[in-house]
């Protein structure tokens, strides 16, 4: 029988089954799990803006995918009292989708979250510079000599940006925010932090060691953690009762095709690819896509991060290669070459 300090207590899961994912997201600051020091700032930002009563700077958070981006701006809405309208930038697709949601739907002091603000339409992002900083849009009317722009006031609101390629932000746009943070990847406790917080509000009964091995494979990330968790529950509802032990995870991890680093099919079939069929490499992203048949804009926002924090990638001026721990993981040798090094 595991020792009863090591089984975290239950408690009943929600009630909207159906919003399992916005069940598990944190509700405030407090709540949040890591990244420190972007939380310690971010309650100075808040404090000051609310005793200043005035609406949050723009805000940009940039990071690969499931770190808490879009988590973070439900959080500064409910710090700040205020209501959120979420987008994201491919359904921008023109001036007047822009124009109709700064219009009809936020009021002052609202947070306007883009998520892949990235991808915005050219003309869109153009007519959103005025409104970051004058709270102003310009319509333009007619054709020709006879066209007017119209000047319209909207409301003072707070832009709140999201984007896995901060490098395809333009300059200005990216000038126009006032507060920019980079979410990173979070350390094996404090994904364990945020398991053991999932398993109680889904209701499971966790041991200690068993919530350590997951967050161990969960790529520093949290949204994999809680999917893992999901599917480890699954496994423990057949095979134990309900309790998830060491035991259950070891076999869910098994059975998933995760090994002990966290890497998955795909990760070691990129890893494999290149060390087989591309003698370590280096290859251009393009060139592996097509060998893995997945989309280049899948590998360099997905994958490449955690396989290049992890050291079992890396980026050269001639593209990628793995490296000696790479090889050493899949049981491989290289050519002694020094871009392999």
């Amino acid at each position: 029988m595991p020792d009863k300090d090591d089984i975290l207590s239950a408690r009943p899961a929600p009630d909207e089954t159906g919003r399992l994912e916005s069940a598990l997201r944190p509700n405030s600051l407090d709540e949040f799990v890591g990244q420190q020091r972007l939380k310690d700032n971010l309650k100075v930002f808040i404090q000051a803006a609310r005793a200043r009563r005035e609406p949050l700077d723009h805000c940009l958070f940039y990071s690969p995918p499931g770190l808490g981006k879009t988590t973070l701006s439900h959080i500064l809405a409910r710090e700040m009292g205020v209501n959120i309208k979420v987008t994201s930038g491919p359904v921008l697709s023109k001036p007047g989708d822009l124009a109709a949601m700064l219009t009809t739907e936020l009021a002052e002091g609202d947070i306007l979250f883009i998520d892949e603000i990235h991808r915005l339409n050219a003309a869109v992002e153009e007519a959103l510079y005025p409104v970051m900083e004058d709270f102003l849009f310009f319509i333009n009317t007619g054709q020709g000599p006879g066209a007017t722009t119209l000047k319209l006031a909207v409301p003072r609101f707070t832009l709140v940006g999201a984007t896995t390629r901060s490098g395809l932000l333009t300059g200005p746009l990216r000038d126009r925010f006032g507060i920019v943070f980079n979410l990173g990847f979070y350390d094996e406790p404090e994904i364990a932090a945020i398991l053991a917080r999932s398993a109680r509000i889904l209701g499971s009964r966790a041991e200690a060691p068993a919530l350590e091995l997951i967050a161990r494979r969960s790529r520093g990330t949290p949204r994999i953690a809680n999917r893992l968790l999901r599917r480890v529950r699954d496994f423990a509802d057949v095979r134990s009762g309900g309790l998830i032990t060491a035991a259950v995870t070891e076999e869910a991890m098994a059975s998933l095709e995760i090994d002990a680093e966290g890497l998955d099919d795909l990760d070691r079939r990129i890893l494999l690819v290149i060390a087989e069929k591309f003698a370590g490499g280096p290859v251009g992203i393009e060139t592996l896509a097509v060998a893995v048949s997945e989309e280049p804009d899948t590998l360099t926002d997905v994958i490449e991060p955690f396989l290049m924090q992890a050291g079992f990638l890396k980026r050269t001026t001639r593209g990628r290669v793995i490296t000696p721990k790479a090889a050493a993981h899949l049981g491989l040798k290289l050519p002694g070459r020094q871009e392999l090094l």
